[in-house]
């Protein structure tokens, strides 16, 4: 079997994300001789980098072509060693080599008709306990305030967390500081790092009291802080948490700086996570070796793709770390995820965003997975066991490297 053409897509899938935000999936298709073809996803759907992460698979792609696709670590360490900024490593590097190693692993499980969590060991997880992230910006398509998307008082997000659980799901993840108070829309001068005013953190005291008196004790909350605060506040906001009982703290410094992390987790009593801008065994290496991290969460569309997530996820186990994979992205990233996080033995919890609820980015699939009951069931359809609609790709925007 050779790769024959490698087709590069951005993808349309509506704005999930409000208006918030830019959503731009970057979708990879890499189609063989005998006719099967891997779907792979760059995991910069989000933020500012969509048009890099389309350029990178452009690139790969030329390196990639006549390759024979069940090799996937020889292409793996081709990528790597053989492009020059591959030993660099980094957000769109590291983002476009994920791509192609999902896609390859997508292959390999069509050709030998196998899910690929039989290919990478086998289930050591039936059912994948889940949890509702970024409540902060509502839950569903109808919105949980009348007047509004984005939960500004502690009412709101009692209210966002009734509708979660009546959902099934027994764990939420929420961002308390990332609205602010002084506009309806939740923007506003809220100052993030360094010593945190008095009404900042009281605000977010307030409204996570308020997802815990409305969950009571059977609901675990994660407290997500996307890198926005610093050791000073971190610090502070997550001493006056604690009475609240985190499950654990995410992204509350550099996600980079391991030895900010180590200082935050000596002062707190919760695990700390992260991993989402953490790329490759070495990136998350330090993390390990220091312990400044409980709870690894690398994105496989960012870190090097399902083969470097399994070795990431094998190293957090011999430091007693608990895993679990950053999903953030278009119905391809969900499917690779769930197929891995099937098979880890120190898998924690799958996240399901807000934004994989949009219709518009649904329909982008030919399978709608979603959770019941706050529990995903693993497909065993081949390979990662989800591609595009054809109209899907009949939208795009598409560059064919062949």
């Amino acid at each position: 079997m050779k790769i024959v053409s490698v087709d590069c897509m951005v993808i349309d899938s509506g704005d999930p994300c409000k208006g918030r935000n830019t959503w731009n999936p970057v979708i990879i298709r890499i189609n063989t001789d005998e006719g099967i073809s891997g779907y792979g996803e760059v995991g910069v759907a989000y933020g500012k980098a969509y048009r890099s992460g389309f350029g990178i698979i452009q690139d790969f792609g030329e390196v990639i072509l006549g390759e024979d696709p069940m090799k996937i670590e020889k292409i793996w360490e081709k990528l790597y060693r053989n492009t020059f900024w591959g030993l660099g490593g980094g957000t769109i590097i590291s983002a476009g080599m994920s791509a192609v190693d999902i896609a390859l692993w997508d292959i390999k499980g069509k050709a030998l008709g196998a899910p690929v969590y039989e290919l990478l060991g086998g289930k050591t997880n039936d059912r994948l306990r889940t949890y509702a992230s970024q409540i902060q910006f509502g839950w569903g398509v109808e919105r949980v305030v009348p007047e509004r998307d984005l939960m500004i008082r502690p009412e709101d997000y009692a209210a966002v967390t009734k509708k979660v659980m009546e959902e099934g799901y027994t764990a939420v993840k929420v961002d308390p500081i990332a609205l602010s108070l002084q506009e309806p829309d939740g923007k506003g001068p809220w100052k993030k790092t360094g010593v945190l005013s008095d009404l900042q953190v009281h605000t977010a005291f307030e409204r996570v009291a308020a997802i815990r008196e409305t969950g009571g004790k059977d609901l675990d909350i994660i407290i997500e802080l996307h890198s926005y605060t610093d050791t000073i506040s971190a610090v502070q906001l997550g001493r006056r948490l604690e009475d609240l009982n985190i499950y654990y703290y995410e992204e509350p410094a550099h996600p980079l700086n391991n030895k900010n992390m180590l200082e935050i987790h000596r002062k707190l009593n919760m695990p700390i996570a992260s991993g989402e801008r953490i790329y490759g065994r070495t990136g998350f290496r330090p993390f390990l070796e220091d312990r400044s991290l409980q709870v690894v969460q690398p994105d496989i569309c960012l870190c090097g793709g399902l083969s470097e997530a399994k070795k990431i996820c094998d190293m957090a186990s011999a430091y007693d770390c608990a895993a679990q994979i950053h999903v953030c992205g278009s119905p391809i990233s969900k499917a690779a995820a769930l197929q891995i996080e099937a098979v880890l033995p120190n898998f924690l919890i799958h996240e399901h965003h807000g934004w994989a609820l949009h219709p518009d980015c649904r329909k982008t699939c030919i399978h709608d997975y979603q959770p019941v009951n706050g529990y995903y069931e693993v497909p065993d359809r081949p390979g990662i066991g989800q591609e595009l609609c054809p109209d899907t790709i009949e939208k795009a925007v598409k560059v064919t490297i062949k």
